[in-house]
């Protein structure tokens, strides 16, 4: 039957990504009692921890996870969540989420380019692959431009970037969400890795709390706390607040969904370059373009999925170039509750899949790849999210229709952003962070304070579709899809 256990908190966070350790960070700094979950181990320092076994061990599904239609996700599973596996790219939230939404994170951004030293690599660190892409792109009249990085190059031992950073950062140049856990834990939270959370206890409309499984069926854990944050991603979190109550969450989601276009170059390739180095954002047509390629291993596994030729491209790897394409892709599909996943294209998802592909192709033929070598790989889901968006499931202050549950993840993002995430992500979770800390809230669990409802269409539907749960332990097991 295993342990049961019981804790006491202000907030409990759910996942340790890059929107669950900033509001961490924030919450413990400022002195309050926070008990953060996350589902995977801290496989830093590990002998493995950045290659294509390490790369294995922490992605959901070993890499495999996939969408009903054969979309390809990669997700990491363990403390930093994806930001172990992204290329450390920064980009600014897109003037649509200030214009739209009156989501102002202009102070937040600049405070965390200034402190994390946000900048682009210097061009004599591109490659010299890199430098004929961008070289390419310009003579065709599009300006791509330098990609800024999470990256101090003076932390590397020495600097050693190439396609390789997609497995985890061996080199130590890039920055991951697990320094802002880092910092927390130092601040005095609490860190709990392999911890399945199903859902949040509610009673009354008012969160009070999780229950999680703990890995390996030891036992399970009950943290009381008057402010739960769900940061699960986009995958994770929906699936928790569908088990919590709310079965509104996960219909329709975004994925920037993420495609590369190859060619065989008569030169060396891209494969030495630190991956996306410079980019090009075409808002007017919905996508942006970026130097890649894929490591090593994972190319020729990968291509085998869209066909039997094109494994055997693996021996022209190291003349090969390659140009991602992340698309601004709509609303669609959707998370149940069980965690399958559906992500259709719509008709204008392919019409700018198309669009972005034949720019690609002609910035790959005039960078000196062969014409009849270059080709459009499979189709994969790098940034899941919009699954809980702001503006329907969600206030601006990211509180669900349950008082007291906020979401703090790509889940709430009320558009595909079509670019990095992870900058609008820290932005976002400081302002949350901030907010709470400017509430009047409670200092521990179960004083019986009351919080003004806000009123809200979601909220009051769904107070007519039945009663609120009871604040009592789920005693299920999480599915492998439920948190981060």
């Amino acid at each position: 039957m295993g342990t049961y256990l019981k804790k006491q908190a202000d907030y409990v966070i759910v996942g340790s990504g890059p929107g669950g350790a900033t509001v961490a960070r924030q919450l413990a700094k400022a002195g309050k009692k926070v008990i953060l979950l996350e589902r995977g181990k801290d496989h830093r320092g590990k002998w493995y921890y950045g290659t294509h076994l390490g790369c294995l061990l922490y992605c959901d599904k070993m890499g495999m996870l996939m969408t009903e239609e054969g979309l390809q996700i990669v997700r990491g599973i363990m403390t930093g969540g994806s930001t172990n596996l992204y290329c450390g790219c920064a980009s600014p939230p897109p003037a649509w989420l200030k214009n739209r939404y009156k989501i102002n994170l202009d102070s937040f951004v600049k405070q965390t380019i200034d402190e994390l030293k946000v900048a682009p690599l210097a061009r004599p660190l591109w490659g010299r692959a890199t430098r004929r892409v961008h070289e390419a792109a310009g003579e065709l009249g599009y300006e791509w431009e330098a990609q800024p990085k999470f990256m101090d190059v003076s932390r590397g031992e020495p600097f050693d970037c190439g396609a390789k950073c997609m497995l985890g950062c061996r080199c130590g140049a890039k920055w991951t969400a697990n320094e802002y856990v880092d910092e927390a834990v130092q601040a005095g939270c609490e860190l709990l890795t392999g911890m399945h959370v199903k859902e949040v206890l509610v009673n009354n409309g008012e969160a009070q709390g999780v229950v999680a499984s703990v890995s390996g069926g030891k036992g399970t854990l009950r943290v009381e706390a008057p402010t739960v944050i769900l940061a699960a991603g986009g995958i994770g979190s929906p699936v928790i607040l569908q088990h919590s109550g709310v079965p509104e969450a996960g219909q329709g989601m975004t994925m920037d969904t993420t495609v590369m276009v190859c060619g065989e170059s008569r030169d060396e390739g891209m494969h030495l370059d630190p991956p996306m180095a410079v980019s090009f954002c075409d808002d007017k047509n919905g996508y942006m373009l970026s130097t890649l390629i894929d490591p090593w291993l994972l190319y020729p596994l990968i291509h085998t999925l869209h066909g039997p030729r094109n494994p055997l491209r693996f021996l022209r790897y190291g003349k090969t170039l390659g140009i991602m394409i992340k698309l601004k892709d709509e609303i669609s599909g959707g998370i149940t509750m069980e965690g399958k996943i559906s992500k259709p294209l719509t008709d204008q998802d392919r019409w700018r899949l198309n669009h972005a592909s034949n720019l690609a192709r002609r910035i790959l033929i005039r960078a000196g790849c062969k014409p009849d070598s270059v080709f459009v790989g499979p189709l994969r889901g790098t940034h899941p999210g919009g699954t809980i968006r702001i503006g329907e499931l969600l206030t601006t202050q990211m509180e669900t229709p349950i008082q007291g549950l906020y979401v703090s993840d790509a889940s709430c993002f009320p558009e595909a952003l079509d670019r990095p995430t992870v900058l609008t992500l820290i932005a976002l979770s400081k302002r949350l962070a901030k907010h709470l800390l400017g509430k009047d809230k409670p200092k521990a669990a179960g004083t019986g304070a009351k919080k003004k409802a806000a009123p809200r269409k979601a909220a009051r539907k769904a107070k007519k579709k039945g009663p609120d749960k009871p604040a009592t332990p789920a005693g299920k097991t999480a599915s492998d899809d439920s948190t981060a």
